[in-house]
């Protein structure tokens, strides 16, 4: 279910709370003192430490809460909503800083990017969200943008290799570092954008629309087109395919019966590899996505090793799958689609048609059980199902630990037993 984020938790919005209960899992209220925070919790609400007036207790905000209820009233003095400026700035500065650059170079296409997006709007989104935690002014951001700058770019040849998983991460850590540096003194160019051989120059080949990446918040880009969460350990293409697998799936039954697979998509040259290399290759398959799929009935950390790879009935149902790339076929994330066709021994012919993988934009919301799946994949690697259960009712809950608790959890993640070294490597890979 969905989490609920009340700013001015008055008279009113408290009345609004027994309403609210049945579709939010989780309802927050921000609270300005200790004293507010014990009333809050008495209405069985979860707390959230922070002041309106003052923006740099409000980073904790961003991402927490699907949707928001603001009832609180504007500042005493002046014209101006401070506090509700305060507010759209702490929950949109991490978020909508990479969007804008995605959407004013039109990053939508994969077969035209020249670059990962993540390594290059990533690092300087980075840079700007630590800028706000690290309370930079506005001639120290400039400067930690100029050099996060330099630290941008992930070429795309590294897709099929464990290097592309290390693009987000990397692209995080240095826009951190950059805006460390800024704070320090460090300095770089504070035109980094515009300037000659500058950000768009250099990795949107001069393709990039001003007007879209200074139209910030109109609307905001978490709100339209909204937020996709992948649920699969591959490509992000590849979960049409896997979905559309999956459908398929639970029309045949048994794939040993299956004569012959058509798969018909958008040009996507990156991800046509009939014959993966590896399990790893595998995560930039279409046809191995869909066959793993058709084959398991799931798609797990586990579908893309070597051993799975390589199986008997792997290698049969891929030797049976013709991709067909159709250039009438929208090749953009946000309009593509996935068309499988399945000819049986019998005669039988089945069809399913994915336009979207579930948690995608437009596309059905994941549920608490989905991440649960997913979740239970990632820490089975490092430690026991009994242990990974304890750990993901600890999560569900987080909001509602103290601090103690929380250190326990952090120290359950960090220092849990592995079950086997080839699984924490497998873990790795992912």
């Amino acid at each position: 279910m969905r989490r609920l984020l009340i700013i001015g938790c008055g008279d009113v919005a408290q009345r609004a709370v027994p309403l609210l209960r049945s579709r939010y899992r989780i309802i927050y209220a921000l609270a300005r003192s200790q004293a507010r925070i014990a009333a809050l919790r008495a209405l069985g609400l979860v707390p959230v430490a922070g002041d309106l007036d003052m923006p740099s207790t409000l980073h904790g905000l961003s991402g927490i809460a699907h949707d928001v209820l603001h009832c609180a009233p504007p500042p005493g003095r002046g014209s101006r909503d401070t506090r509700t400026a305060h507010l759209i700035a702490a929950l949109a500065k991490g978020i909508e800083i990479q969007g804008r650059m995605q959407y004013a170079g039109d990053q939508y296409v994969p077969e035209e990017l020249p670059f990962h997006p993540p390594g290059v709007s990533g690092c300087i989104g980075a840079a700007v969200t630590a800028g706000h935690l690290l309370k930079l002014n506005t001639e120290q951001l400039r400067h930690a943008i100029g050099i996060a700058g330099s630290r941008a770019g992930s070429i795309l040849a590294n897709v099929g290799s464990m290097t592309k998983s290390t693009h987000c991460g990397n692209a995080g850590a240095q826009g951190l570092d950059a805006a460390m540096l800024a704070r320090r003194g460090f300095t770089g160019n504070v035109d980094v954008f515009e300037a000659h051989k500058g950000i768009v120059a250099s990795f949107y080949g001069g393709k990039f629309d001003s007007g879209r990446f200074l139209a910030f918040g109109k609307p905001y880009r978490i709100v339209d087109p909204g937020h996709a969460i992948k649920m699969f350990p591959s490509q992000f293409a590849t979960h049409f395919a896997i979905t559309a697998g999956l459908d398929m799936h639970a029309k045949i039954g048994d794939a040993a019966r299956v004569k012959k697979v058509t798969i018909r998509g958008p040009v996507m040259n990156y991800i046509d590899r009939p014959q993966p290399v590896s399990g790893l290759a595998g995560k930039f398959s279409l046809q191995y996505a869909a066959a793993a799929a058709m084959l398991d009935g799931h798609v797990k950390i586990d579908t893309f090793t070597d051993k799975r790879r390589f199986r008997a009935d792997m290698a049969a149902l891929l030797g049976k799958i013709t991709l067909t790339q159709d250039a009438s076929i929208p090749n953009d994330l946000h309009d593509m689609r996935i068309e499988l066709t399945a000819q049986m021994m019998d005669g039988a012919t089945h069809h399913v048609v994915c336009k979207g993988p579930k948690g995608t934009w437009g596309m059905a919301p994941l549920t608490d059980e989905d991440h649960a799946v997913k979740l239970r994949d990632c820490f089975e690697r490092v430690m026991s199902p009994a242990n990974a259960e304890k750990l993901l009712a600890s999560l569900d809950r987080m909001e509602k630990l103290d601090a103690d608790g929380v250190r326990k959890v952090v120290k359950s993640i960090a220092g849990g037993k592995r079950a086997n070294p080839s699984a924490a490597r497998r873990a790795v890979k992912k």
